[in-house]
């Protein structure tokens, strides 16, 4: 394979936005385990997260393949230019899948059980923005698997903080995902696509995405005081709640310019970040 068809294939599934779910996954197996899991958990998590991660963006760009070809900001794709043959996207998506299911076999029973429905989750996620505006939701839904299975390949079972920081993540995913889709309210108005800065107008959008991201905080201060974690952990959800605010002061109804450097940036540093905190909290 040339360099150029590796970077078309590095680009179909948006390698670099790993930086949102994986650090979570991890950080669900460290609280899981109160330390460090063994090299084992480590490398079947990263191979679950990676088949998952891959399938579900390759997936999403063969479904939005027509769409994306008509929206200006994505036609330069590699699935609209034709860098990429379907076939290979398709066997992309095939081999991933396959990934996701061996690595949970290798896990746990319970894993393997409902990863089913992780794929389930990522087939139908791509086709919300046809049906209803609740779609950024469906994307929260999906990364707030990572760090519950992180956790359930540890202890094979469901708990309250898995659970509560699941919840903290989909709140985070979802206002991010609002923030981004204000980039496409004209093309989706023209397209007959639903999201909630095209339902409810740019200004309204925000104000809700600044509701979701209060309750990634609430969700996150629940976790520190039931799970009884220290100063580190708490450090990381100060520096959580100041990334957030500077996120929303990026953007505003009347300027979008910075929206890339609100998704993609800040966001990035709020997962290693929080990993991070949590990380030497749990070990010092």
């Amino acid at each position: 394979m040339g360099l150029n068809k590796l970077m078309s294939f590095v680009e179909l599934v948006k390698f670099e936005h790993t930086i949102f779910a994986l650090p979570f996954a991890y950080l669900g197996a460290i609280l899981a385990c109160g330390g460090i899991p063994s090299l084992y958990y480590w490398i079947w998590i990263t191979l679950a997260m990676v088949g998952a991660r891959t399938a579900g963006m390759a997936l999403n760009r063969l479904i939005d393949r027509y769409i994306d070809a008509k929206n200006p900001r994505t036609q330069m794709r590699a699935l609209p230019k034709g860098l990429i043959p379907l076939r290979q996207a398709w066997l992309l998506v095939c081999g991933s899948f396959i990934l996701l299911l061996f690595s949970a076999y290798k896990l746990n029973p319970l894993c393997l059980i409902l990863s089913p429905f992780a794929v389930a989750m990522l087939v139908i996620y791509s086709y919300l923005k046809r049906w209803t505006w609740l779609s950024h939701l469906g994307l929260g839904l999906v990364l707030a698997c990572a760090p519950i299975g992180g956790w359930m390949a540890i202890q094979e079972r469901l708990d309250i903080i898995p659970l509560l920081l699941g919840l903290g993540v989909l709140f985070w995913v979802t206002g991010f995902d609002i923030i981004y889709g204000t980039q496409d309210v004209d093309f989706d108005r023209q397209s007959g696509l639903y999201s909630i800065p095209q339902s409810f107008g740019i200004a309204h959008a925000l104000i809700t995405s600044r509701f979701f991201h209060i309750f990634t905080i609430v969700a996150l201060l629940m976790i520190g005081v039931l799970d009884n974690l220290g100063l580190y952990y708490w450090f990381g959800v100060i520096t959580t709640t100041i990334l957030l605010v500077y996120e929303h002061r990026l953007v505003s109804p009347t300027d979008l310019s910075r929206v890339n450097q609100a998704f993609f940036t800040i966001n990035g540093w709020i997962s290693v970040g929080l990993f991070g905190f949590t990380v030497a909290d749990v070990v010092w």
